[in-house]
């Protein structure tokens, strides 16, 4: 039977002396490198879960590759030179080939109204075939099967604006291949069948945005709001860039982003602190050391006017507002966590309440205090569809009125209370598996440089005041810093 760690976490538990018990379980060490492990125990299965936290998303992506930081996690576990290939000789001769090709079709499309159509369509029907024979070699999912035949469960990867996340579970006698296969495939990364993976891509945006009208409207959202910063692009990049990505492009931005520095590992469950370090120095610590990538330099402006953009659809009404917040490094970080949950906390929510349970305006609507995400400064986002018969106007204006109350009448203290409680079960919920502690070992850890956060930010949730929400408020949900995105039915006669 599992043993959770409720015990361990329960409210009363969650002060001083519980972050000292959890600190027993917990080992840190770094790499020569700079490749950063964080270990905790947890005896009760024989499990191992794994990690990896790559300090690069979108917001990385260079002028003209967005969504190349997204790549990655299609390229995560294509293999080696010696995982995933029937020939690697032939194979990278094939690989090499394609390359060859393509840089004969950009050099002719650089010709621009110059270019030669009959050239292109050659060379194209080239490169596809060059595609096709570098296939050949492929071995299929070879790296899912090792996985797999040695009971590893959960192998996923994801990339958001901050971060590329690569994860999964072992049982604890295969934790050796764990270290074997993951260093190998950072050591010798070998990315095959890029360009099928691109085309992959492009369908998800396809699915995701172009044909999906929520995703349009999110789109247009970041992209009106945020002029200059790169949380203005989504990190499945613009369909433009994506139909043009090349691998020597891709292999660039690993070399310059996935160095050992730039990496945290974490690891949760049935496992010996002493063993892991030992594995780590003698698998991870192959990898060279390197500078670390630069991070972004590219400041939001001051929003000085609200910005209103539409989206024509013919689909179910939507709303989303934005309004500009500073970053989670903030001192007022809690404080809009709190207001958050204030307006937006399941059924007990303001808005719920308010626009779906009581006016039935609306047939959901909520709020999220941190979006896209939360290493610049964002946006803290309220979102609203209307039920039928009820427009997008009605519930622009219902909703203001809930944010004009916020800024002028204080919450009670029964309200905060509860508030707390609930950050408290969220974060119990969050620890309560390993894959769930390994994970957010790693996001606190690189980004508050300290995984005690974890702990310290509830001591941060019971500071919080009704005072200090009325003040976050007032300060942040204002006219001049708001961004309204709304879809709206196509003129009659127009595009469908």
């Amino acid at each position: 039977m599992r043993v959770r760690l409720l015990a361990l976490l329960l409210p009363s538990l969650l002060c001083a002396q519980s972050l000292q018990d959890f600190e027993k379980k917990v080992t840190e060490f770094t790499l020569s490198n700079g490749m950063r492990f964080l270990i905790i125990e947890r005896h009760e299965a024989p499990v191992v879960s794994f990690h990896t936290y790559a300090n690069v998303g979108s917001v990385d992506d260079p002028s003209g590759e967005s969504g190349i930081a997204h790549m990655f996690e299609h390229m995560a576990f294509k293999g080696t030179p010696t995982i995933g290939t029937k020939n690697w000789p032939k194979e990278k001769a094939a690989l090499d080939h394609i390359e060859a090709v393509y840089d004969k079709l950009d050099a002719e499309k650089r010709k621009s109204f110059r270019s030669d159509p009959k050239k292109i369509e050659a060379i194209g029907a080239e490169l596809k075939d060059a595609i096709a024979t570098a296939d050949s070699f492929v071995e299929e999912n070879e790296y899912d099967r090792i996985v797999e035949s040695n009971g590893g469960v959960g192998m996923n990867a994801g990339t958001g604006e901050d971060s590329t996340n690569y994860y999964y579970s072992f049982p604890q006698n295969r934790m050796e291949l764990w270290f074997l296969l993951e260093s190998e495939r950072f050591l010798h990364p070998v990315f095959r069948e890029f360009y099928k993976e691109r085309d992959v891509v492009r369908e998800e945006r396809r699915m995701r945005v172009e044909s999906s009208p929520q995703g349009k409207l999110v789109e247009a959202l970041l992209a009106t709001a945020f002029e200059a910063h790169p949380y203005r692009v989504m990190p499945g990049g613009w369909a433009s860039d994506i139909d043009n990505f090349r691998m020597p492009e891709a292999e660039l931005f690993y070399k310059k982003y996935y160095t050992p520095g730039n990496i945290t590992i974490g690891i949760a469950g049935d496992v010996n602190p002493a063993e892991a370090k030992r594995l780590a120095e003698k698998y991870f610590a192959r990898l060279p050391k390197a500078p670390l990538p630069p991070v972004v330099r590219t400041v939001e402006p001051k929003q000085e006017g609200e910005k209103r953009v539409a989206v024509e659809t013919p689909a179910q009404p939507f709303l989303a507002i934005g309004y500009k917040r500073p970053s989670q490094y903030s001192s007022d970080n809690a404080a809009l966590d709190v207001l958050s949950d204030i307006l937006s906390g399941g059924r007990t929510g303001l808005i719920y309440k308010e626009l779906v349970r009581d006016k039935k305006i609306a047939l959901g609507a909520g709020s999220q205090d941190t979006f896209p995400s939360g290493k610049y400064p964002s946006l803290f986002l309220f979102f609203v569809i209307p039920s039928s018969g009820h427009s997008i106007e009605e519930n622009e204006k219902a909703l203001y009125a809930i944010i004009e109350h916020v800024k002028k009448d204080k919450v009670d203290d029964a309200t905060i209370a509860r508030v707390r409680m609930k950050l408290r079960a969220a974060l119990i919920r969050k620890l309560d598996s390993n894959s769930g502690l390994a994970s957010e070992l790693c996001a606190y850890s690189v980004n508050f440089g300290d995984w005690r956060k974890l702990f310290t930010e509830l001591e941060e949730f019971n500071k919080v005041t009704s005072d200090d929400v009325l003040r976050v408020a007032k300060t942040y949900l204002i006219e001049n810093t708001r961004t309204i995105a709304y879809t709206q039915a196509p003129a009659e006669g127009g595009a469908k």
